[in-house]
């Protein structure tokens, strides 16, 4: 019997790259620059592209919704991005960042046959995706789908992406990890550097608090490191995310989740070619090969 949970996790490392890479392109930078937005800082135009599916989301939304941010960090930006340019005007200039970066990344690939089928397999996925309780996800489905291939591969992998997400904050809170210290919880099983994790701008004061809330609880060590209770809290979190991302690709069955991996290889392996994610980040991701359905 298949084990669609695990197999939810494969074809989130399958799918990931393509929809991250919105963040890191230039060709999405270009589009936002001209907008208005600070290119030269990362978050300014994030907090845009990510929450402009939600209209123009206050603070205490986006903090809550995005969850991992300490709050002052997203009020720096938020209301104030879309003094910059309007929700409906960052999302155009989202599509057509996107479509500029794949054209680029897939070349002669771009009219493929195959990611023509990959893009429909995608789409089946992402509508099957059960949206109560994911305003994330419901946020981005409810958006116009658009014509081609690749964008509708985008976009299914946006929603995708944003289903899994929205799932993995209920984990957490199941978990009973609030926004810091899921991130100090992440960092003590190793996943990345607590450097890494600086930018969501915790401070040094809040990050140690998390810490002694969680060695308290008996999750951490002196050190930081998880213990092995800490250690089976993490993997409660991840099997309970894997569970709740599974349904779209029961929907596709296992034949289906295993045509959409090898035709989404291609755009997986350019987006990796491409230099554009970071090799050692907070994705959770893998960014240096492409792993598929075992």
């Amino acid at each position: 019997m298949t084990d669609f949970p695990a197999l939810a996790r494969q074809m989130w490392h399958q799918l990931e790259p393509v929809h991250a890479c919105v963040y890191f392109s230039p060709e999405v930078a270009a589009q936002t620059g001209a907008l208005g937005y600070d290119t030269a800082a990362r978050w300014p135009s994030y907090f845009a592209l990510r929450a402009a599916p939600l209209g123009a989301a206050t603070a205490p939304l986006v903090t809550a919704l995005f969850y991992s941010f300490d709050p002052r960090t997203v009020a720096e930006h938020v209301p104030g991005v879309w003094r910059t340019a309007p929700p409906a005007a960052v999302l155009e200039a989202r599509t057509r960042g996107v479509d500029a970066t794949l054209r680029t990344m897939l070349g002669d690939g771009l009219t493929d046959a195959g990611l023509a089928e990959a893009a429909e397999l995608a789409r089946t996925a992402a509508e099957a995706a059960d949206l109560a309780g994911r305003p994330l996800a419901a946020a981005n489905a409810a958006l116009e789908w658009p014509a081609e291939p690749h964008l509708v591969l985008w976009q299914a992998a946006n929603i995708l992406r944003e289903h899994r997400g929205d799932g993995h904050l209920a984990a957490l809170q199941a978990a009973g990890l609030d926004g810091c210290e899921a991130l100090a919880s992440f960092a003590s099983v190793g996943a990345a550097p607590v450097a890494n994790f600086a930018s969501r701008g915790w401070s040094a004061q809040a990050w140690a608090a998390a810490r002694a809330r969680l060695a308290d609880r008996g999750l951490l060590d002196a050190d930081g490191a998880a213990t092995e209770r800490g250690r089976a809290v993490r993997d409660e979190v991840e099997r309970m995310t894997d569970e709740l991302a599974a349904a779209p690709y029961r929907t596709l069955g296992e034949a289906g989740c295993a045509r959409l991996a090898e035709l989404n290889r291609p755009v997986f392996s350019a987006v990796v070619a491409s230099g554009l994610l970071p090799t050692q980040s907070t994705l959770g991701i893998l960014t240096v090969r492409a792993p598929g359905p075992r």
